[in-house]
């Protein structure tokens, strides 16, 4: 089920269009710093994971830049198709860590099969989610939210189970946006 999600390239173009649409309201807020007009300051990524098929833009990440001499800070919004500075899409890095309870050298060629990734990178991730994730100011403050606890063991597997009762499309945009914190810069904080 999950495999099929991440060829769907129909999947990958509404998150670019969800990414436009949260640049504009970062972009209608203003800048933080100053409260002057931010213009666009797309910047190019070579993201791994995507399905075939995505036109170019898809390659870009939303930033904004302040107008203001003096200023000219960027503003970088929060995104659901890059998961901070990973070099694999958001969605690619959230299902594939789902998908890797119990790793075994035919799960993982499987993998890198489907989006290339390799097992080193895929301890790398499990690792992320089991030790730093937990760690995190974003986590400590939102696990409250779920009872019984997530299974820190079992993440995001067990994060996404939490996101339970609707299709596998609806369960992934429903944690992406809830991971959506995690994207975005320091200076772009998220009106929950």
């Amino acid at each position: 089920m999950w495999q099929k999600l991440l060829r769907d390239s129909s999947f990958f173009l509404l998150l670019l269009r969800f990414d436009c649409e949260l640049a504009e309201q970062v972009r209608a807020r203003g800048c933080p710093y100053c409260a002057s007009a931010l213009h666009s300051a797309r910047y190019e990524r070579k993201p791994r994971g995507a399905p075939a098929g995505l036109p170019p833009q898809y390659d870009r990440r939303e930033s904004l830049c302040c107008s203001a001499d003096g200023c000219r800070k960027r503003v970088l919004p929060p995104s659901l198709r890059f998961f901070g500075r990973r070099v694999y899409l958001g969605p690619v890095f959230v299902v594939v860590c789902a998908m890797i309870e119990g790793i075994t050298v035919k799960r993982a060629a499987a993998l890198h099969e489907l989006v290339g990734v390799s097992i080193r990178t895929l301890a790398r991730w499990r690792r992320w989610w089991r030790e730093a994730f937990p760690q995190t100011a974003f986590w400590r403050a939102a696990r409250a939210r779920f009872a019984p606890p997530v299974d820190r063991w079992c993440l995001p597997a067990s994060l996404l189970e939490r996101f339970g009762g609707c299709a596998e499309t609806q369960r992934i945009m429903a944690a992406l946006r809830f991971l959506l914190p995690l994207t975005a810069g320091s200076n772009c904080p998220m009106d929950s």
